[in-house]
C-alpha cells in the first residue's frame, strides 16, 4: 500500500507568504515603468486597460514559490508493507459419516436436507473464517480415516469435505478411533494450541479404543476435545424406497452424550447439542471465537523523497517568468 506524506507538514504554513508576494507584485506592475509589449499587446492597450498578459509572470513566481514551499515540507511517497505473524492453531475435524447422518432432519435453505449434508455447509463457514489455522479432515463410521491432512491450503480441504459421502467409512459409529486418531496427527506438531472437533450423531458401537481411553490420551497430549451431537429428539426421517416410491420412514437414532461430555470434560473442552442447521452453526460459531488465533501484525513502510517533482517545476516556473520579462514582456525603468 502506498501512503504520503510531509516530513515536515508545518513548513506548509509558508504558503500564507504568497499572499505579500502577490500584493508586492501587483504594485510594481502598476508603477511608472515604460513597458514595451509586442504590437498585437500594443493595440489592445490603446483602449486604457492594462493586457491580462502582464499578469503571466506574477501567477507563474506564485505557482514558482508554492512549489519551493511544499518541497521545504519535505513530500514522502511510502511503501507500506504488513507481515503477519502467528503460530495459528492445528485444528483436526472429525465428521462422522456412518449410515444414521442420511436423515433428513435438517433443514437448509428452506429444504429438507441430510445431517451430513447440514454440517458439510456450516463446516465450510467455520473453515473459511480460519485463515491462519492448518486444518485437516478425518471421516468415521466402522472405522476412521485420514481424509485430507493438516494444511493451510484450505481449498483442498474443501474439496475433500465436497467428497465426503454418507456410509464412506461404514455404517456404524467409532467414536475412539475418530479421537484417538485426531490426537496421533496432531500430537507430534509444534503448534501451542490443538484440537480435535468431533461430530457425531451416534454411540460409539465400533473400533478397539474407547472414546473415555481416546479422550484421556488426548487430554494427556494437551489436545482438546470438542464434541458435537446431531440430531433431532425422538425419531428422525429417512428417505426409503418403496414400490410406492420414495417416502420418509421415522426411525429411532440413539445418541450417546454422557459419552460426548466425558470426552470433551477431559480434555478441557465443551461438548454442545445441535438440532438444527442455525444451532449448528451457531456451535461452530462459538468454538471460533473460543479458539482464536493470536496474530501479531509488523507494518514497515520505506519513504522516497519526493522534493524533486517540486523543485524542478519551481526552477521551471521561474525562468520561464524571467524569459517573459526580458523578451515579450520587457520592460524598461
Amino acid at each position: 500500500m502506498n501512503t504520503f506524506r510531509f516530513e515536515d507538514p508545518w513548513l506548509i504554513l509558508l504558503v500564507i507568504g504568497v499572499v505579500p508576494l502577490v500584493l508586492f507584485s501587483l504594485t510594481a506592475l502598476r508603477g511608472g515603468s515604460v513597458k514595451y509589449p509586442p504590437l498585437a499587446l500594443a493595440r489592445k492597450l490603446a483602449g486604457g486597460s492594462r493586457p491580462r498578459v502582464y499578469y503571466v509572470p506574477i501567477a507563474l513566481r506564485s505557482l514558482a514559490f508554492l512549489a519551493l514551499v511544499f518541497a521545504l515540507a519535505r513530500p514522502q511517497l511510502g511503501n507500506r508493507s504488513t507481515e503477519i505473524l502467528s503460530e495459528g492453531v492445528d485444528i483436526m475435524l472429525a465428521i462422522d459419516t456412518s449410515g444414521t447422518m442420511e436423515a433428513l432432519d435438517f433443514v437448509a435453505d428452506g429444504k429438507r436436507v441430510t445431517r451430513l449434508d447440514a454440517v458439510k455447509k456450516v463446516v465450510k463457514d467455520f473453515v473459511r473464517g480460519r485463515e491462519a489455522d492448518r486444518i485437516g479432515m478425518i471421516v468415521f463410521g466402522s472405522n476412521a480415516f485420514l481424509q485430507c491432512p493438516l494444511t493451510l491450503d484450505h481449498g483442498v480441504l474443501l474439496s475433500f469435505l465436497d467428497k465426503a459421502e454418507v456410509g464412506m467409512a461404514g455404517e456404524y459409529t467409532a467414536i475412539g478411533s475418530a479421537v484417538a486418531l485426531g490426537a496421533s496427527r496432531l500430537k507430534d506438531l509444534p503448534g501451542k494450541d490443538k484440537l480435535v472437533i468431533l461430530l457425531t450423531d451416534g454411540i460409539n458401537n465400533r473400533g478397539k479404543i474407547s472414546p473415555e481411553m481416546a479422550a484421556d490420551i488426548a487430554g494427556t497430549l494437551g489436545i482438546k476435545v470438542y464434541t458435537i451431537g446431531v440430531g433431532t429428539k425422538g425419531r428422525a426421517p429417512f428417505l426409503v424406497n418403496t414400490i410406492l416410491g420414495d417416502r420418509l420412514q421415522y426411525e429411532y437414532v440413539p445418541l450417546d452424550e454422557e459419552t460426548l461430555q466425558k470426552v470433551a470434560k477431559k480434555t478441557g473442552a465443551e461438548y454442545f447439542k445441535a438440532t438444527d442447521t442455525e444451532a449448528l452453526a451457531q456451535i461452530y460459531k462459538r468454538i471460533d471465537k473460543m479458539e482464536k488465533t493470536e496474530v501479531k501484525v509488523k507494518e514497515y513502510t520505506e519513504y522516497f523523497e519526493m522534493y524533486p517533482w517540486f523543485v524542478f517545476p519551481a526552477l521551471a516556473l521561474v525562468s520561464l517568468e524571467l524569459l517573459l520579462k526580458n523578451t515579450v514582456l520587457r520592460q524598461i525603468p
